[in-house]
């Protein structure tokens, strides 16, 4: 009985065996065959990578099937490459790559792709009339649609001073955003500055209230250059081309002791940093500009010449708070005290000014009754405000559109402004509603 069975059980096993190859067989002579690519190590299974030039992406350990059957062509850029069963690609220029493996049988085919970007070794950085600078936010992602042509630089919000000193750059490093923004902005010649401030309070771009955490490191004679030290190694890791010093903490008890640090700060980036590297500084423009020390050792500075404070605030009028008239003022107070025009670069807002809550009189209810919004989130509300300035959502969205930040760069243009800069290009539109298009076109 027992013999019995295990014959049978063998009997059966070749049947099924056989089966399945008079299947294959039957599906070859049919021409209908599906040849498949089995992915072991899973090299395809993140969809791009990114590596540095002169360094190797490497895709291997795949089988096919049916095994030794199949027509193997590797392409890059839609060019044949290789028609072995691995593919070793080491470019030897920066560039955003695309590797397809296409697998033939009898007119069958499948295929797998892969983004590869090569972050330049060397390159050439645009040669600009103006300064075209776009923020961007901490979380920001998705570099792979930016308005290269309308950038001359991008300040990358991802560093943020710690009151121990240290530097948390941990935004940047997640899924490799850093890695990511810098090749893309290589290959496009666009300069990528290290943004770093403390906490900031939101959308606006100031810091939190009563928040000393950037001013109380530099104000240290010991954190202060071991933050020097730590901006340098990061920026040297990363192949970045610069710091932006947005020391916000202007808005506290402290504001003039903290201003006071950034010079000696500056003084010992400008030290420490190799003879290229850009080094700029954000400042206010309100009453505390007084307090601010030579800065003529950065390359630029950054005039934070939006939202004028008159339209917050307990009974505060509802109104444009980042004007035409603001912007000249505030571009005046710095180019008459401290730097010439060509040493100047004037910030515009991509975000507005919502009024929540209003009193009795219409104006502003209170310190909570107003809120900010991207300018993406406005164009949601209604696809024509990047025509105008105010929405009628809530009890008005103000805020600025095309019109009004060409007016405001054709000013910059013609009375000799190095150029401006948007806060935050995350938070802007493409195409035609572009402020930052919009801005880079009436510098050229």
């Amino acid at each position: 009985m027992k013999k019995s069975f295990v014959i049978g059980a063998c009997a059966f096993l070749a049947m099924v065996t056989g089966c399945k190859k008079d299947e294959v067989a039957r599906q070859a002579e049919k021409d209908n065959f599906f040849p498949r690519i089995f992915d072991n190590r899973n090299v395809f299974l993140n969809p791009s990578s990114i590596i540095n030039e002169g360094d190797t992406a490497r895709f291997n350990g795949l089988s096919y099937s049916p095994a030794g059957q199949v027509a193997i062509s590797w392409k890059v850029n839609g060019k044949q490459s290789s028609t072995d069963t691995a593919f070793n690609f080491k470019p030897d220029s920066g560039g955003d790559y695309t590797v397809t493996l296409e697998v033939t049988y009898r007119n069958q085919l499948t295929s797998r792709t892969s983004h590869v970007l090569v972050n330049p070794s060397t390159y050439t950085l645009k040669t600009n009339h103006a300064v075209s600078m776009g923020y961007l936010s901490a979380d920001a992602s998705g570099f792979s649609n930016l308005d290269w042509s309308s950038l001359s630089h991008v300040a990358y919000k991802s560093g943020q001073v710690i009151p121990d000193g240290s530097l948390d750059v941990t935004a940047g490093e997640q899924n490799g955003r850093i890695n990511e923004l810098v090749a893309r902005a290589h290959i496009n010649g666009v300069a990528v500055l290290l943004c770093i401030s403390g906490r900031l309070s939101g959308i606006d771009g100031w810091a939190l209230y009563e928040s000393n955490d950037f001013g109380s490191v530099i104000r240290d004679p010991v954190k202060m250059p071991a933050l020097v030290q730590t901006i340098r190694n990061y920026l040297a890791s990363r192949r970045m081309d610069g710091v932006d010093i947005m020391m916000a903490d202007v808005n506290s008890s402290l504001y003039a002791e903290n201003i006071h640090a950034v010079g000696p700060f500056l003084s010992a980036l400008r030290a420490a940093l190799p003879s290229k590297a850009i080094i700029t500084v954000t400042v206010a423009a309100n009453w505390v500009h007084w307090e601010y020390p030579d800065l003529s050792a950065a390359d630029w500075v950054n005039v934070h010449a939006f939202e004028d404070g008159i339209h917050v605030g307990p009974g505060a009028p509802r109104g444009q708070a980042s004007d035409y008239n603001y912007m000249v003022s505030c571009a005046g107070i710095w180019s008459n005290n401290h730097l010439p025009a060509g040493k100047l670069v004037i910030g515009m807002p991509a975000f507005g000014l919502r009024y929540d809550a209003i009193d009795g009189s219409g104006n502003n209810a209170s310190w909570g009754s107003y809120s900010y919004i991207t300018y993406s989130d406005i164009l949601k509300l209604d696809p024509q405000a990047f025509s105008k300035e105010l929405v009628q959502s809530a009890y008005g969205i103000y805020y600025n559109g095309v019109p009004l930040v060409t007016q405001k760069a054709a000013y910059l243009k013609s009375n000799g402004f190095k150029g401006a800069y948007l806060w935050a290009y995350s938070f802007d539109s493409k195409g035609d509603s572009s402020l930052l298009r919009a801005i880079s076109k009436a510098l050229q």
